[in-house]
């Protein structure tokens, strides 16, 4: 599990006016290591930034330049996968590569704002700024300093590695994939006429330890027709494990919202975990 975070802030809305860096290695989920620096932009300083970051020409007076210190920044982050929190970061550190005519950076370069989309459905489409998702996490720390916010990057990390059985690896391999990927895939079945609960309609919610058309095809073998949505003729409605146990509201996902709406109607919608259904699945193959 090794990665690094890095931030940075600039002098003005030129992305290559960099004035200052921050950088974060992880090891084994903890901070092991950690570069900061003032850089002197090359740059006028607008007063908007400065007063969002609080950095001024004073500050980066007797700083060195980008140029300066980039060998310094990319032996630093080595080989190891590094992550800032959207591209803003990644962008403004090849711009300022082209201003200084060097190489872009042989980075490998992932996004924590991307992480935090593909891991909590709060997030998913709006909202997934680096200030919200700690509010959300409960991590404090102080806003447009580069390495705090290359640090809050890092929690966000470790706070999704905590949904990913798999780990780091089977984190960066969901980057690798659409926001949503079991919308891409066809999950709709005709229930096995032969199975015990044919007849009876059912529907997956929220993420699951499975891929979803595996689980899609347990339930057709159980007899299950498996839909995509949520309506009064759902049977079933299976979530995954942990999404059943969030509080009530708008922390679930809203197939279980409808679920829980239509059955105080008098629906009668069984809602069960993804673990229990793959537990009635091994026990109908005995």
């Amino acid at each position: 599990m090794d990665f690094v975070c890095l931030d940075v802030e600039t002098a003005n809305a030129d992305f290559a006016s960099i004035c200052q860096i921050g950088i974060a290695k992880y090891r084994n989920g903890a901070v092991v290591d950690e570069y900061v620096e003032f850089v002197n932009p090359d740059d006028y300083f607008d007063e908007m930034n400065v007063y969002i970051h609080g950095i001024t020409e004073r500050t980066v007076k007797n700083s060195k330049r980008f140029n300066q210190l980039v060998g310094d920044v990319l032996d630093f982050i080595g080989d190891d996968f590094c992550f800032t929190h959207t591209g803003f970061d990644r962008v403004s550190v090849n711009r300022a590569c082209l201003k200084y005519q060097l190489p872009e950076t042989d980075v490998e370069w992932r996004d924590s704002s991307m992480v935090a989309r593909r891991t909590w459905d709060d997030f998913k489409y709006k909202g997934y700024g680096l200030d919200n998702v700690c509010s959300f996490l409960g991590y404090e720390f102080k806003h447009h300093d580069a390495l705090e916010d290359a640090k809050a990057a890092g929690h966000v990390i470790m706070s999704a590695l905590e949904k990913y059985p798999g780990g780091f690896d089977e984190l960066i391999e969901r980057l690798g994939k659409p926001l949503s990927p079991h919308v891409y895939e066809k999950v709709a079945r005709e229930g096995n006429q032969e199975g015990i609960f044919y007849g009876q309609s059912l529907v997956f919610t929220g993420a699951l330890t499975i891929v979803r058309r595996e689980a899609a095809d347990y339930a057709s073998q159980l007899g299950f027709s498996v839909k995509s949505s949520v309506s009064k003729k759902t049977d079933i409605l299976v979530v995954g494990d942990q999404d059943i146990e969030k509080l009530a509201g708008h922390s679930k996902s809203s197939k279980h919202r409808k679920a829980d709406e239509l059955n105080r109607n008098g629906a009668g919608i069984k809602i069960i975990k993804e673990s229990d259904f793959v537990a009635l699945h091994k026990s109908e193959e005995l």
